[in-house]
């Protein structure tokens, strides 16, 4: 997944790549390979080479995308920019006709389904809930409609580009 985040004033490209514990970190071209344990929700053990560090990770009331981090004891406020939600929010007014695909932006588990086929919906409504890495991501249409098409259900299992729903 490729995401930008911006921690205290500067913004990093970052890209983290996930195989079971196992995870590769990529922030500004520096790669590190780490394995990842999460003893509760919202705490995590992270094995770099031989060090350990604890992270605590708290999401900020009334925001998905910034999150107050603790690692080592040291604070961060820290705020998740996804480059692919920047470019959807931006090309939203090319989705005036036709129709618009909702599509999973990465590999998770279909929590929830909010909608029904048939129902209409404005740009903005969420349409499926889906979980990746313990965190739930709502996706939305980028536009109003009808929903046309529904291509999973609460429990399946999707990869990144999978056509959840489309919207017409």
């Amino acid at each position: 997944m490729k995401l930008k985040a911006q921690l205290e004033d500067q913004e990093h490209d970052l890209a983290i790549i996930f195989a079971g514990q196992r995870a590769t970190v990529r922030i500004d071209g520096r790669s590190s390979d780490l394995e990842v344990h999460e003893p509760e929700d919202g705490s995590y053990l992270l094995f770099v080479d031989t060090r350990v560090y604890e992270c605590r990770v708290n999401a900020s009331p009334g925001s998905r995308e910034t999150f107050a981090v603790n690692v080592g004891g040291h604070n961060y406020k820290v705020n998740i920019i996804d480059p692919r939600r920047l470019r959807s929010v931006q090309s939203s007014d090319r989705h005036q006709h036709g129709s618009a695909e909702i599509v999973s932006s990465m590999p998770g588990k279909v929590v929830r389904v909010l909608v029904e086929i048939g129902a209409k919906v404005e740009a903005g409504s969420s349409i499926v809930v889906v979980e990746a890495m313990k965190m739930q991501n709502e996706l939305k249409s980028p536009r109003a409609g009808v929903v046309v098409k529904l291509g999973v259900s609460p429990g399946a299992t999707v990869n990144a580009g999978d056509v959840l729903a489309v919207v017409e």
